[in-house]
């Protein structure tokens, strides 16, 4: 089957109102595929822990005997690690997209199939249904395909890493991990801040989009105070986006200095293998790339539930006036 001739069949439930939430709105867009999706993505993040234990096998045990077939050997099973884990991510990547474009569709036509009144003549408020069909339905369709999926596999790296750090030297891991308590309990306060910003924005974009197509006269001031209130909203929400980034990165680079002090010392003690220590960097490198994936994605969630909330309420107002 071509992809890109074959979009995913929606089951229609004969109800033309829109689901009950967003996680209502995933499963229905995405069914079964949705826990295809999640356990192909977790298979993704198995895969991707391998290279670690072998690069600490390299160090410690093949580098110190000069063991160089064994070496050669070790050389081959990481390339092909790394050709498979990009070979079913291409495949992950493909699925993905099917799923958010299919989904994108349905909902396009879903939408636009209530535009016209019964009579069949154009409805009023054009450039707001222009707003939700393109770039509202874009962002949900994104997160059905993508963002639940992304996340299993994040969690799963995620977990996968802090295990094997205190398998490996508890100690260590211990110090370093505790660097991830502030960036979740950091992350929820200043989100709820973004979704208000974000509500407000869509709520601007859809007026502005109104006054562009049914009133194209309208007075300056007036487009000039739509304006200045999206400008303001969106500088304030990269503000408080980039001040939530910033203090992650930071706490994340906290992390490796940690490894690399504590680390060192029990190196020169003699409690601790070199193996280890580059081992655990390796590992912090995909921890803190997942547990941003990870806010990330609660960032996203957050914002397609405002999403969701509104473009099930211009459903619900449409067909309610339709019976008017």
């Amino acid at each position: 089957m071509k992809l890109t001739q074959h979009p995913r069949e929606v089951r229609r439930t004969g109800d033309n109102r829109a689901a009950s939430s967003l996680w209502g709105y995933v499963w229905r867009m995405s069914e079964g595929h949705q826990v295809a999706l999640c356990l192909i993505a977790v298979f993704v993040a198995m895969l991707s822990l391998i290279p670690i234990e072998l690069q600490r096998r390299i160090v410690n045990e093949i580098v110190a005997t000069q063991n160089v077939p064994l070496l050669l050997q070790f050389g081959a099973i990481y390339v092909g690690v790394i050709l498979l884990h990009q070979a079913v991510k291409y495949g992950l990547w493909a699925y993905q997209s099917w799923i958010s474009e299919s989904t994108s569709l349905y909902t396009r036509r879903h939408l636009l199939g209530l535009v016209r009144q019964r009579d069949g003549e154009p409805e009023h408020g054009n450039g707001r249904v222009v707003s939700i069909a393109v770039s509202e339905v874009e962002s949900l369709g994104g997160f059905v395909g993508q963002a639940v999926s992304g996340a299993c596999a994040n969690a799963a790296m995620l977990l996968g890493v802090i295990v094997y750090m205190f398998v490996v030297e508890p100690l260590i891991a211990a110090f370093a991990l505790a660097f991830l308590i502030p960036q979740i309990a950091l992350t929820p306060v200043i989100q709820r801040r973004l979704n208000r910003l974000v509500e407000a924005r869509v709520g601007f974009l859809r007026d502005l989009g109104d006054d562009i197509s049914d009133r194209a006269t309208t007075a300056e001031p007036q487009w000039r105070t739509l304006l200045d209130q999206i400008y303001s909203n969106r500088v304030r929400f990269f503000l408080l986006k980039f001040l939530m980034k910033s203090a992650l990165n930071l706490l994340n680079a906290s992390g490796p200095i940690t490894v690399l002090l504590l680390g060192g010392y029990l190196v020169m003690q003699g409690e601790a293998e070199v193996g280890v220590i580059v081992a655990f960097i390796s590992g912090f490198e995909r921890i803190s790339s997942p547990l941003r994936e990870l806010i990330g994605f609660y960032r996203i969630a957050a914002q397609a539930n405002v999403q969701h909330d509104l473009i099930a309420d211009w459903i619900d107002t449409r067909l309610d006036r339709s019976k008017d």
